[in-house]
């Protein structure tokens, strides 16, 4: 009896496993881990593209901040000559076509009859007026 008892066990064990020779591929387990996975994919695209639109933002965002620290510099150096009375002498006289007191304006007028006033003078348009 005993030996029959053995063989009895060794037949409910292999037909467990339900295939002959192996595991069976699709279990409820496996199911349940893709689904898991699936999901963890999902779930994980939206803040990866987010992240990804954040940096593009970030780099765009510092070469904006670059360009205004260059503007932000410019200006200084402008104030900066304002506030020198040589060159604000230089403006007016140039732009404006002013002269100090006890001076003499003298107005160059060309054979075509139109006076070169300081808004057209060649020497006086690099300046700001």
């Amino acid at each position: 009896m005993s030996g029959g008892a053995g063989g009895a066990t060794a037949l409910v064990a292999s037909g467990a496993r339900g295939r002959p020779g192996g595991r069976s591929r699709f279990t409820p387990g496996a199911a349940i881990l893709a689904l898991v996975v699936v999901a963890l994919l999902v779930a994980l695209a939206v803040p990866v593209r987010t992240l990804l639109h954040q940096r593009s933002d970030l780099a765009r965002i510092d070469v904006q901040a670059q360009v205004l620290e260059r503007r932000n510099a410019t200006l200084q150096q402008q104030l900066q000559q304002l506030h020198d009375p040589a060159y604000l002498e230089r403006i007016a006289r140039g732009c404006l076509g002013m002269v100090k007191r006890g001076e003499i304006a003298f107005v160059v007028v060309p054979k075509g009859g139109t006076a070169s006033g300081p808004a057209t003078d060649p020497l006086v348009t690099a300046q700001p007026c």
